[in-house]
Parts: structure tokens; C-alpha cells; sequence
């Protein structure tokens, strides 16, 4: 059965910065009871146990080897790869089921066990050795030899919530403008008239979700944080999504006597599950995740999609579609909820897969990529607008609730973490920045970028002494995302 539980593991581990471990328990369950039911069926056809085993082991492999192969030989650019592919795995199979009918496997069997245990055990240590450890109270996750600053409650006054939304991709007004033909200005107004400051020139200080994270909600720019791990040799980027998971913020709020909420991301690096309260779909009698859909296309059960009979992408959008709305729909809740709190919403959208379209309806993100998931300027900057109207009005109705039904009146940054993608220079910083900041308006400003948001909130409201760093913005290449280099600011 190893052999069953292998390759989901091996893939787990391969994706593991990305899912959380928990995305393979359902899977590799599936994968070994169908390997058991398969083996004692084998065993009542060939009435012994070593033919059945060697044949379940053999089928087993050959039935998650097929998405690589058929990945490495071209995947659908190759004309008519799938028949030709079908016809040799089924001569495989036959091949497979016919020598075990006229051969005995003894000692094959122990040294199958041996190789499959091996295996596995192999990818189950590169799981656990690559699970970022539970975050621990550190006073500066991202620089633990950081000064202390210790945040206090001015006497009399009752602290506000925090509600940090990250809205993933939003540009800046000017950009969205420009470069995909939209206009937000009505919602930029809707938000002025509800008490927003919206920062008209704010560009983020780096292009890429994590990197921004890291250096927002650590309130610092990521290569005076932790000068010794983010350097531009350096490509691991688990010092990071930690900087993320453990806050310098989260830390020094809970210090001040918040409470943290979060919810469900997708993303592992944004998923804060230590939490007070961690908010997710339910994960027993979910649909496909996005895992579980990676884990088909390793298997001829890719091509279920190529006849029509599945929609794979739509699975996976399905999940984006459900996590989106549980957030939304938790606003009366959220402004309900005792406090004080820091509530951190990672919205992924307007960013894709392309799921609302503007009145909410579903859309088929397999609409706006081609056979290979690529999207097309064309269709990208399609598929930005119909969600960006979408997101525009739920967080209009999302603003409204909390500061409506908040007791004490909240503070909320609704913040872009980079720009829309296919963006060049200077473009892929310009973001929406947007601060709900009540009778403390004026210490805002129009170039304000995320590395200040919270130094000037906790010194706001909570008597921190966090002076404000100069707003720059920094290029931050893939695969070494800490090889930093200045970029042009201001509004261009």
C-alpha cells in the first residue's frame, strides 16, 4: 500500500511551501483504500497473494507516473499525445496483469516492500522537515534581536479593531486607468465619502505577495530586518513566510491585549491557523482542493477534463469562489465579535483565477487561460475587470458594516499587496492604499506605502514610538526574490 501513498506524498512535499500538510490526508487516503480494494480483487483472480500485490504495485505506478510523462513529452502541444499515450499505458497494464498470471514473486515482494517503505519514508521526512514549526512568542519574529517596543492603551480610551484587508494584485486608480482601460473612480469616492484616505501616489515596496507581507506587517524594509537570512544569494524563502505567520504586529498587538482573527488563504504562507480565531471552509465535505486537482493531472484522470466530463480549473476556482465569500460574508459577525481585535483578510481577488464576474454570478476560470494555463494580456486584464467591479462593491457593503456596527469606530487599511501582473517598471508597485483612519486623518499622506502602515497606526492608537521610514519601493527577482534593487517612486 506504500506504494499507493507514495506519490501523493512525493508531491506534497514537492508543493509543501504552498499547501498546508493536512492537503494530503485526504488524497493519500483515497489513493491507498483504492490501491487495498484493487489488491484483494487482484487476490480473488489470481489466488495468491505475491501475483496481487505485484500487480498493484505495478498498476499503481504506472497510473501516477502518466502525468509526468505526458508533461515531459509535450502535454497538449504535442498533436495526438493523449491516443498515443492511452494506447501504450493500456499495453503496459495488459503487460503487467499478463506477467503476473504466469510468474511467482516470493522474493520480489520483500524487496518491493522494501523499495516502496523507503520511499515513503524518504517524502514523509522532507513533509515534516519542511512544515514551518508552530510560531512561537518571539518579541520580533523577523529580527529577533530587535528593541522591544512596548505598545500601552492611553488610559480611558477603549482601543479599536483592526481590520487589514489585502485585496491581491489591486493597482493604483492612475494604472488601472492606463494600462487595463478601467475606472474605479466611483469607487474611490464611495470610499471618501464613508471616511477613507486614499493614497493617491502609494506604490507597495516590493511586487510579490510574500515579500510584501513580510515587510508590511513587519513594519520594515525586509533587508534591514534580517540582514543574515534575507540575502540576495539566499532563495529560501521559509524565514520569510514565517516573517509573515508571526508578525512583528500580530506580536505586539497581542501584547497590547488583542485578540487575532484570520481566515482560510490557499496560500500556506498567509494561512495565520494559530489564530484566536481562524475561520475556514469546512475541510471534510469540501470539494476538490486545489492539491487534490494537481494530484488528477499526474494521472490519465486529467483527461476526464478533455472529454468534457470535468472542468478541473473550475473545481479549483470553486474553492477560491468559497473562501472569497466566507470572508465577506463575515463582516457582521467580525463587527459583533468582542474585542479589541486585529482582523487580517488576504482576499485573493482581484488576482486569479478569474471566478466572479461583476453582479457575483460564477464564471469558468477556464475561460480567460489557454490549454496550458497561460493568460493572454487580452484575457488577464478581461477576466481583472469583471472581479474588480465585483470586489469593488462587496468591500463597499464589507466597510459599511464594520463601521456601522463597531462599537467603538475601527481602524481598516484595505491595501493592494502589488500590482496587477504583466506590468513593467516602476507599474507593478502602483497600488490601491486605502486607510480608515477616524479623526487622526491628517497624519496621512499621499505616498504613504504599506511599510508604514502600522507604525503609524500602533503609534496612533496604542502610544508606540515607531518613526516613519522613508517610502521606497524595491524589484525583487524570482528565484533570488531578496536581490533587492531600488525602483522609481512617486506618481509617473
Amino acid at each position: 500500500m506504500t506504494f499507493a501513498a507514495y506519490p501523493l506524498l512525493a508531491l506534497l512535499a514537492h508543493n509543501i511551501s504552498q499547501v498546508r500538510w493536512t492537503a494530503g490526508i485526504r488524497p493519500t487516503v483515497v489513493s491507498v483504500l483504492g490501491a487495498g480494494i484493487l489488491f484483494l480483487l487482484l487476490r480473488l483472480i489470481y489466488r495468491d497473494w505475491h501475483k496481487a500485490a505485484y500487480a498493484t504495485s505495478g498498476l499503481t505506478v504506472l497510473f501516477f507516473t502518466y502525468g509526468q510523462v505526458y508533461n515531459q513529452l509535450g502535454g497538449n502541444k504535442t498533436p495526438h499525445l493523449a491516443t498515443w499515450m492511452g494506447l501504450a499505458w493500456t499495453a503496459l497494464a495488459v503487460l503487467i496483469v499478463t506477467w503476473a498470471v504466469r510468474h511467482r514473486f516470493p522474493n520480489a515482494a520483500l524487496i518491493l516492500n522494501v523499495i516502496s517503505l523507503g520511499l515513503t519514508v524518504y517524502v514523509l521526512v522532507q513533509v515534516v522537515t519542511e512544515i514551518p514549526p508552530a510560531p512561537v512568542k518571539a518579541n520580533k519574529p523577523a529580527d529577533p534581536n530587535a528593541p522591544v517596543e512596548a505598545l500601552h492603551i492611553p488610559a480611558g480610551q477603549t482601543p479599536p479593531d483592526i481590520y487589514y484587508f489585502i485585496l491581491d494584485s489591486y493597482g493604483r486608480n492612475d494604472l488601472l486607468k492606463r494600462n487595463l482601460q478601467y475606472d474605479n473612480t466611483g469607487f474611490i469616492y464611495d470610499l471618501q465619502k464613508l471616511g477613507f484616505y486614499v493614497a493617491q501616489c502609494s506604490q507597495s515596496n516590493y511586487p510579490r505577495t510574500d515579500v510584501s507581507l513580510g515587510s508590511s506587517l513587519n513594519m520594515g524594509y525586509l533587508q534591514d530586518l534580517n540582514p543574515a537570512k534575507f540575502t540576495p544569494q539566499n532563495e529560501d524563502r521559509s524565514q520569510l513566510w514565517q516573517s509573515i505567520l508571526n508578525s512583528t504586529v500580530t506580536d505586539e498587538l497581542k501584547g497590547a491585549g488583542y485578540k487575532t482573527v484570520a481566515f482560510a488563504t490557499g496560500f500556506a504562507f498567509t494561512e495565520m491557523t494559530s489564530a484566536d480565531v481562524y475561520i475556514s471552509p469546512s475541510p471534510v465535505i469540501a470539494p476538490l482542493t486545489e492539491f487534490e486537482v494537481l494530484a488528477l493531472e499526474t494521472t490519465p484522470l486529467r483527461h476526464l477534463q478533455d472529454l468534457g466530463w470535468v472542468n478541473l480549473v473550475n473545481i479549483d476556482g470553486q474553492r477560491y469562489r468559497e473562501r472569497t465569500l466566507l470572508a465577506l460574508n463575515s463582516m457582521d459577525r467580525l463587527a459583533r465579535m468582542a474585542g479589541p481585535k486585529f482582523v487580517f483578510i488576504h482576499l485573493v481577488i482581484p488576482h486569479p483565477p478569474f471566478v466572479f464576474a461583476t453582479d457575483g454570478t460564477p464564471l469558468d476560470p477556464s475561460k480567460y487561460m489557454d490549454e496550458n494555463g497561460i493568460y493572454s494580456q487580452v484575457n488577464y486584464y478581461a477576466g481583472y475587470r469583471l472581479q474588480a467591479g465585483f470586489i469593488n462593491d462587496q468591500m463597499e457593503k464589507a466597510v459599511t458594516t464594520l463601521i456601522s456596527k463597531s462599537r467603538t469606530p475601527p481602524v481598516i487599511i484595505i491595501q493592494g499587496d502589488h500590482a496587477p501582473w504583466l506590468q513593467t517598471n516602476n507599474d507593478e508597485f502602483k497600488i490601491l492604499n486605502a486607510y480608515y483612519l477616524p479623526g487622526h486623518e491628517d497624519k496621512l499622506y499621499p505616498t504613504i506605502s504599506p511599510v508604514n502602515s502600522f507604525r503609524l497606526v500602533l503609534d496612533t492608537y496604542l502610544g508606540g514610538d515607531y518613526p516613519l521610514l522613508e517610502d521606497k519601493s524595491y524589484y525583487s527577482p524570482i528565484p533570488h526574490v531578496f536581490d533587492f534593487a531600488e525602483a522609481p517612486s512617486g506618481c509617473k
